[in-house]
């Protein structure tokens, strides 16, 4: 069941909706004070449920499959959506899409971090005002942080998995408090042992 827009930990907003493609509900976050609106959902409360809390500065995709509602959020704010440039191909011109890089500060202070592995794009977004590190199909949590089914999730699973956790391990590593995740529900406080934890696993 979709749940309306709240405020999770100060200054970060969660809530979720039914992906239309899936057919499964899926969250989205807005940091408040980066005025970052991540791999976004139109809101089941509708979008002033999130204006309110302050207008975003950009629309950031954790990786080229979550477009989402993002060009629909794009005209609703009048900002860019942004993705790492190795997922672009997946966007017309016409889209206009915005690339960025690993290593690049986007909206007011959120760092874009390598993941990659389960795919090229795969950027874990970390807001160093609030504290929170996005990340999007690397790892889920339902009861429990998990791996996309491996129908999902590649050619060699179980090679894919050794490489994530990899790239978990180094990204639980960062300085973060909460841990967002774009499928299942984000994990409050304590964020980067509870990913180390998986990656070690």
């Amino acid at each position: 069941m979709s749940q309306p827009v709240t405020e999770i930990v100060p200054g970060v907003l969660h809530w979720t909706a039914q992906h239309p493609n899936i057919g499964a509900d899926v969250s989205s976050y807005y940091l408040v004070a980066e005025g970052a609106l991540t791999d976004p959902m139109a809101p089941p409360d509708g979008w002033d449920a999130v204006s309110s809390h302050g207008e975003p500065a950009e629309i950031l995709l954790s990786n080229r499959h979550h477009r989402r509602d993002a060009l629909v959020a794009r005209e609703r704010f009048g900002v860019p959506v942004r993705c790492h440039s190795a997922g672009m191909h997946e966007f017309g011109d016409d889209e206009h899409v915005e690339p960025f890089e690993f290593g690049d500060v986007l909206a007011n202070g959120v760092e874009a971090h390598e993941v990659g592995v389960i795919c090229p794009e795969e950027t874990a977004l970390l807001g160093t005002r609030c504290r929170a590190l996005v990340i999007a199909d690397a790892v889920i949590n339902y009861g429990g942080l998990q791996f996309v089914p491996d129908e999902y999730i590649g050619d060699d699973p179980e090679a894919i998995k050794r490489g994530v956790k990899r790239s978990l391990a180094r990204i639980s590593e960062l300085d973060f408090d909460h841990l967002l995740l774009a499928h299942g529900e984000p994990v409050i406080g304590d964020g980067p042992a509870v990913l180390r934890r998986f990656a070690e696993s």
